[in-house]
């Protein structure tokens, strides 16, 4: 007897449909699985087998057939257990699937409770793009899934309760609401003592999308700094959200039970990581750090001491938005639309620009330092700002600090500004205007054009590092609330644009 079912695998971030055949055909008993299977589905016979028969439901000795189809799209992951197992209930006469095909996707357990697995919700949308409105999904993945309006979610944890479904015996989950919300444990900078230049350069950079570095001596507050940026930023719109989840999950980084992600994420891998951690790769295609990182931070601590091809592969990401990484296996584009938060000393010492403590590095040894930080990838960088040490009087007798709440609620009001501004086009920050958009919405005077024409001679400025500035300005502007792009904005956008003429003097 012929039985079928429905299922969905995963393409990078996409989820495609997947039918699944199972026949009963003549010859010894054998369990053949054909349509690109990778070695994980290929293992699943004995789990299913054993699944079953834990169960309490028998697996006699036939010769069974499953095909997954189509058959030249590459299969992988453990998501195709559980309806590969109710087809061959319904084929040995044990149980009747629904006519109209119920998708579900789960892993077996050997006594065959259902385990979760990565990517539920790319399949949930695929589904329901497909016109399917209902779904059976493992009991960890119900929030995520459920968070697709309109899709009919029924959790399982085991082979049984997917009959029950079946039968009509179980209830829909019904999903909460999810409140946008900040998360107070995420440490904030009301322990930040002074460092008023950085915290203003990250407010600017964190309204505006802005990527900005951060050098200075050992122990200055680097990392604590860039550690609290995500405590000013302002929640993901929903669309954001369905997007963060569907590369968080994946790439497996989704906690059970686990829903919507409400808040940019915050990605800091370790310095030693290698280019393929980075952008992703493997052997089939997979998410990597940047990413991870998609609408969120990607902070990068001694950036300088990153190898260089992880540096270099920064490029197309922090220009494009995305990243390309083309396998054997296929070719997939993942979304990259990051912030990057990059710390570093200035030189191997770290004293570089220290105020107190002399720098012991010979020059050879502080320009091949420097060099690392190629030209191109220092153009992408919109703002950088040294950070110096906090004097021991300040950190002993501290002076009032501002509320995180008003950095907050300035950075929101330059956000929703950012979002009439371009509500007719696809961008979404001050740092991603198109030339267009720079001609558009932000004008200059005489006298700021004549200002800005001189620092381009002086600083030898870019084409591109030319239209940062105007950028970061324009933010700046945004911040204050003032509609024009005055002489204050870009000067002050200037002086965040002078890490090389620093080690040029």
């Amino acid at each position: 007897m012929l039985s079928k079912a429905l299922s969905a695998g995963l393409m990078g971030i996409e989820a495609t449909i997947v039918d699944i055949e199972v026949d009963i055909i003549k010859g010894l008993p054998g369990f053949t699985i054909v349509g690109l299977p990778d070695s994980t589905i290929r293992e699943s016979r004995e789990r299913i087998r054993s699944a079953i028969e834990n169960s309490g439901y028998e697996f006699p000795p036939f010769n069974f057939i499953v095909n997954l189809a189509p058959a030249g799209f590459r299969k992988e992951g453990a998501n195709y257990d559980l309806p590969v197992a109710m087809c061959i209930l319904q084929a040995t006469g044990q149980c009747s699937l629904p006519c109209n095909p119920l998708p579900m996707v789960g892993e077996l357990s050997l006594d065959g409770s259902v385990k979760p697995v990565k990517g539920v919700i790319s399949m949930a949308i695929a589904l329901y793009k497909n016109g399917y409105r209902s779904i059976v999904v493992p009991h960890h993945n119900r929030h995520e899934a459920a968070a697709i309006e309109n899709l009919t979610v029924y959790p399982v944890k085991s082979i049984t309760e997917t009959i029950d479904v079946i039968g009509n015996r179980v209830e829909p989950f019904k999903g909460t609401h999810q409140h946008h919300c900040h998360n107070t444990t995420i440490p904030d900078f009301s322990d930040v003592q002074g460092q008023e230049n950085a915290k203003r350069g990250l407010e600017i950079a964190a309204a505006g999308h802005h990527n900005i570095i951060l050098y200075g001596a050992p122990g200055s507050g680097k990392t604590m700094l860039a550690k609290r940026i995500t405590s000013i930023l302002p929640p993901l719109s929903r669309e954001q959200s369905i997007e963060t989840t569907m590369i968080h999950s994946a790439g497996g980084k989704l906690a059970h039970g686990q829903g919507l992600i409400t808040m940019p994420p915050f990605r800091s891998p370790h310095h030693t990581s290698s280019d393929i951690s980075l952008v992703g790769g493997g052997r089939n295609p997979s998410v990597g750090e940047i990413s991870l990182a998609h609408n969120g931070v990607l902070f990068l601590d001694e950036f300088i001491e990153l190898n260089s091809n992880v540096i270099q592969a920064l490029r197309q990401p922090l220009e494009d938005s995305e990243i390309t990484v083309s396998r054997a296996a296929g070719t997939c584009t993942f979304p990259a639309d990051f912030m990057l938060v990059a710390a570093s000393n200035p030189c191997r010492c770290g004293y570089l620009f220290d105020e107190e403590v002399p720098c012991t590095c010979p020059p050879h040894i502080i320009r091949n330092y420097f060099k690392k930080i190629s030209g191109p990838i220092l153009d992408r960088i919109d703002i950088e700002i040294l950070v110096n040490r906090v004097p021991c009087r300040e950190l002993i007798h501290p002076t009032p600090r501002e509320q995180v709440t008003d950095m907050r609620e300035r950075i929101q009001k330059a956000r929703e500004k950012q979002g009439a501004r371009f509500s007719k086009s696809k961008t979404r920050y001050n740092s991603r205007m198109t030339h267009d958009e720079i001609k558009l919405f932000c004008p200059l005077s005489t006298e700021t054009e004549d200002i800005l024409s001189q620092a381009v001679k002086i600083l030898n400025l870019t084409a591109r590092s030319f239209f940062k500035i105007i950028k970061v300005a324009r933010t700046i502007a945004d911040l204050e609330e003032c509609p024009d792009i005055t002489k204050a904005h870009i000067l002050e956008a200037l002086s965040y644009k002078n890490l090389q003429r620093s080690y040029d003097l």
